[in-house]
């Protein structure tokens, strides 16, 4: 699957080998991919970034806040930024997030990862 235009998309989770991998698969098919490794992490690449397009987060993870807080901040800051929540622990009800929200129960393919994006970027 090859993306039909890049998007900057900030990867934070929290296990370097699950984040290298979307990495990989996200540069292979022309977005541009971006790194943390938790939600403070995140949050300094944000506020030193304009041009991420996309928030892909992990809802676990060790910090200050965790995916869904992480969310909720960054729909404050930036409410035109696409957010896309992962979990492997929780289900959230898709119906219940906010707009531009979507949420991928672990385990996901990556082709549903990049179509998310896509639907998001369109």
């Amino acid at each position: 699957m090859v993306a039909s235009q890049g998007a900057v998309v900030l990867i934070v989770e929290d296990e370097p080998l699950i984040r290298f991998n979307i990495l990989d698969v996200l540069e292979d098919v022309g977005h541009v991919a971006l790194e943390a490794g938790n939600a403070d992490e995140a949050m300094v690449l944000l506020k030193a970034r304009n041009d991420v397009d996309i928030l892909f987060t992990d809802v676990n993870m060790a910090g200050s806040m965790d995916g869904i807080q992480l969310a909720k901040r960054v729909r404050a800051m930036r409410p035109n930024i696409g957010i896309i929540i992962t979990s492997g622990m929780v289900r959230l009800d898709p119906m219940s997030l906010p707009a531009n929200t979507a949420f991928l129960p672990k385990p996901y393919l990556h082709e549903a990862l990049i179509s998310t994006i896509a639907a998001m970027t369109r």
